[in-house]
């Protein structure tokens, strides 16, 4: 596990950002996305997007591929004009500030360091460009690899660094200028599993004791609710739920956001005048009802199943993951469809692959999905 060093801060410098009078490291900021449009061509990349991100907050958008989140972030950045709407810093409308004067810090999946300078050079060019004298820029330099664990590896080029590694001094560069925003965009997609989860817990640990206002784009929903004190789903360029981890996966606000956060069944069941029948029994419905009598596919999660050994169902244990306290047992349904469902691992050692099983519901309030079957 990678260590962070919380022994000391970077020194705060006043340092004028090129071209403004404004100073870097003024501190944190409000962030407000208002009513912002951006198509491409035919495609509507920002549908009307409304984000507020509070001072000291990181908050991630999160979505499948195309949703708009890059987008929202390159507009947020100026990289990006949109076709209307409003950025606003602290109040003050920034839509058509250059990039180079919006005062913000991004980090990028593919690192983006100048091969022909070692990490610390790398870490202190930001505040090169700000005019910050050699040794105070050399000096918070080294205390920003320090923080990210990366002191020893000051004079090695970025050939000589791993992947981790390189983010890592990315991360300390975006960071050395004291942005009041940081933006960082899929920048663990490129790394592997282990380093993914280590450096994303080194990002929060900085994020919280700097408390920079931190937007923070991925497509990996575990990434996200890990990371995030809020996180807003996106989809077609419009925002679906935007809440805390918690909440946003106990209740979603769309059954969208019920399928792409966290794992979740697809079961059928049929509309009954209170709510549905799944399993046999009858639970209520949260969100849109359908007409009694109507086929519909109901969404429940893994851990809202129950299991029990029954030689008269028709439904097979097909195999089980363990997870220590918890496994993980994949079930296939007699209506052949294959759900999983969460179980003590306890509970779940009689149930070997095989073996018939009645599922119940132990839910009191269940969701439907968005298209009823056939």
């Amino acid at each position: 596990m990678m260590e962070v060093s919380t022994n000391r801060l970077p020194t705060r410098a006043t340092v004028t950002t090129a071209g403004d009078g404004d100073h870097a490291g003024a501190g944190t900021a409000t962030v407000h996305l208002e009513d912002l449009h951006r198509r491409f061509g035919a495609t509507r990349a920002l549908d009307g997007l409304d984000l507020t991100i509070h001072a000291g907050e990181l908050v991630s958008l999160l979505g499948p591929s195309g949703c708009g989140k890059t987008t929202a972030l390159r507009v947020l950045a100026g990289f990006e004009t949109p076709d209307s709407g409003r950025v606003l810093v602290n109040d003050v409308d920034v839509t058509h500030v250059p990039a180079q004067r919006r005062d913000m810090g991004m980090v990028f999946q593919s690192y983006s360091l100048f091969p022909n300078m070692n990490a610390l050079d790398n870490v202190a060019f930001g505040l090169r460009m700000r005019g910050v004298g050699g040794g105070e820029r050399r000096h918070r330099a080294a205390e920003l690899l320090e923080m990210v664990g990366l002191s020893k590896q000051a004079k090695q080029y970025p050939h000589q660094l791993s992947g981790g590694q390189q983010q890592r001094v990315a991360l300390a560069r975006a960071l050395a200028i004291e942005p009041r925003v940081l933006l960082l965009d899929e920048p663990l997609s490129a790394l592997d599993a282990k380093v993914r989860v280590q450096l994303r817990e080194q990002i929060r640990a900085l994020q919280s004791r700097l408390q920079t206002t931190t937007v923070f784009v991925t497509h990996d929903q575990e990434e996200a609710l890990s990371i995030s004190d809020r996180v807003c789903v996106m989809r077609e360029g419009r925002i679906e739920q935007v809440d805390v981890p918690a909440e946003l996966y106990a209740n979603p606000a769309t059954a969208f956001v019920a399928e792409f956060v966290g794992t979740m069944n697809r079961v059928p069941g049929r509309a009954s005048e209170r709510g549905v029948v799944v399993f046999g029994r009858e639970v209520a419905v949260r969100g849109e009802h359908r007409a009694p009598g109507t086929s519909v596919d109901v969404l429940v999660r893994p851990e809202e199943l129950a299991l029990a050994p029954s030689a008269e169902s028709a439904n097979i244990v097909m195999g089980k993951t363990f997870y220590g306290a918890m496994t993980r047992v994949s079930v296939l349904l007699d209506e052949g469809v294959t759900i999983q469902v969460d179980r003590t691992s306890a509970d779940a050692a009689a149930l070997d692959p095989g073996a018939s099983v009645e599922v119940t519901v132990v839910t009191p309030e269940v969701m439907l999905a968005d298209t009823p079957p056939g």
